[in-house]
């Protein structure tokens, strides 16, 4: 089964995929893993992608380098694992691109899919949006030592990447369940559990 977490900035994905992992654990053989990256090929994209110091990355490029990330980690983890019936959980996937380059660069959604053709024949049988007003989860993040280049981003350009998960959601109702944000990590947690024993 492959499982995505999608949500902006501050959302609490990492925590809630390791507290899942723990759980399922003991029934299931569980792989995580995150993008971008999830493997040494796609960990050096991401790096270009999100570091800071490569200021003049475009939005087109972005999205393209995404794509290949995207195409390396599903050869090396994400088909491997699921040829060898793992639960695959992971921090991000396609819904990312669309709504932060399709939606909020403006790059729109048939362009984003077009460079994906390969992940849109991998798509996730379950994908969580973590939906939160993107002030809470930057202000969640105050933190951090040190922001990505799409932490760093205006306050509008994270009010669209929300309206764009908002719509990406309306379009694959079967397969992103939107979890409200707001509630406490053990309250999600508990929903998400309940809904993925249901599935299996």
């Amino acid at each position: 089964m492959f499982i995505t977490f999608e949500g902006g900035e501050g959302t609490g994905k990492t925590t809630l995929i390791q507290s899942i992992k723990e759980l399922l654990s003991s029934k299931y053989d569980v792989v995580t893993t995150r993008e971008p990256g999830g493997s040494k090929i796609a960990e050096a994209i991401r790096d270009i992608i999100l570091n800071p110091k490569y200021l003049g990355v475009t939005p087109y490029t972005e999205a393209l380098l995404l794509a290949a990330s995207r195409a390396q980690h599903l050869d090396e983890v994400i088909i491997p694992a699921l040829s060898n019936h793992k639960i695959v959980l992971c921090d991000r996937y396609l819904d990312s691109s669309l709504a932060y380059q399709g939606y909020a660069r403006n790059l729109g959604f048939d362009f984003v899919l077009a460079i994906n053709d390969y992940a849109t024949k991998h798509m996730p049988d379950l994908t969580f949006y973590i939906d939160l007003d993107p002030e809470v989860g930057i202000k969640r993040i105050s933190h951090r030592d040190k922001y990505d280049r799409l932490d760093q981003e205006t306050k509008d350009f994270h009010l669209n990447v929300r309206k764009g998960y908002q719509e990406i959601a309306k379009l694959y109702p079967n397969r992103i369940i939107t979890i409200d944000g707001s509630q406490t990590l053990d309250a999600i947690i508990r929903e998400m559990i309940h809904i993925i024993e249901n599935k299996l």
